[in-house]
């Protein structure tokens, strides 16, 4: 075990840690998000404070500072970071959650419901006894399921999360 302090982080895995960001980036690019939004949000998940400015994550990505605007204007539509200013500072901050994926699974909640709003609409459009309205009634009654679900994984989950931070 070495005698480092935990919070620092050996110089030597410096490598590695990019090397762990730009492979997260690209699974994170694969599933849909643009590439430079998930190069921000691996930045930002393994900096030890979950927190950093435009600037150190321009530096630190080697991109321009409208690149991480653009790319955290897209993670906090998500719900996947917040923008934090401290008192007398200039500037913002680009922050995790910390309880990430909760928040993030939240917000999804509303764009779910809206988004079986409007397929219910579709519905009528064409209407319910046609194939197309047919398809649409089964896209809105799996999130319909869906929606019923979450809260009880969201419960679950608290409870392993509590049940994980007593252990």
């Amino acid at each position: 075990m070495s005698s480092r302090p935990q919070s620092q982080r050996d110089p030597s895995g410096d490598e590695a840690v990019r090397s762990y960001v730009e492979k997260l980036a690209i699974t994170l690019a694969d599933l849909g998000f643009p590439r430079t939004a998930a190069r921000v949000f691996a930045a930002l998940t393994v900096s030890q404070s979950g927190r950093m400015t435009a600037g150190e994550l321009a530096d630190t990505l080697s991109i321009s500072p409208a690149a991480v605007s653009g790319a955290v204007r897209y993670l906090e539509q998500l719900g996947l970071v917040t923008r934090e200013r401290r008192p007398g500072e200039r500037r913002d901050h680009y922050c995790l959650y910390d309880d990430l994926w909760f928040a993030s699974f939240f917000k999804h909640d509303r764009t779910l419901r809206r988004w079986r709003d409007t397929t219910l609409a579709g519905v009528a459009a064409v209407g319910a006894d046609t194939p197309a309205g047919r398809r649409l009634a089964e896209t809105a009654d799996f999130l319909d399921f869906f929606l019923a679900e979450l809260p009880v994984l969201f419960e679950r989950w608290r409870a392993e999360r509590s049940s994980r931070a007593e252990t």
